[in-house]
């Protein structure tokens, strides 16, 4: 599984997921955004973050688990995680889970 995080001060967080998720991704892409955020303006506004899922090959539970933990950590941050280039399994897994609806 390859992860693409790219920050700039201006622009929103993009996180690409790529490939095959495992069961220990999850953990590791929020420690990684977490460092990030950490670097951000202090009193800024909530952090943008896009979650580019169109490079996954396979949408099981591992790629639920990650899309949760970092909307969570989004969150707790004051800002919103965008979904982007979900494949119809991942849109009907996240809405299983009770993750399919709004933005954030």
């Amino acid at each position: 599984m390859a992860v693409h995080l790219h920050v700039d001060a201006e622009q929103p967080i993009v996180i690409r997921l790529e490939g095959t998720l495992t069961p220990a991704d999850p953990l590791r892409l929020c420690r990684e955004l977490s460092e990030r955020l950490a670097h951000r303006r202090p009193g800024g506004a909530g952090p943008e973050v896009i979650c580019d899922a169109s490079g996954l090959v396979y949408a099981g539970l591992a790629a639920v688990d990650a899309v949760a933990r970092l909307r969570l950590a989004v969150r707790r941050e004051g800002g919103v995680l965008r979904l982007r280039g979900a494949g119809p399994e991942l849109r009907e897994l996240l809405k299983l889970v009770g993750l399919g609806q709004g933005p954030g």
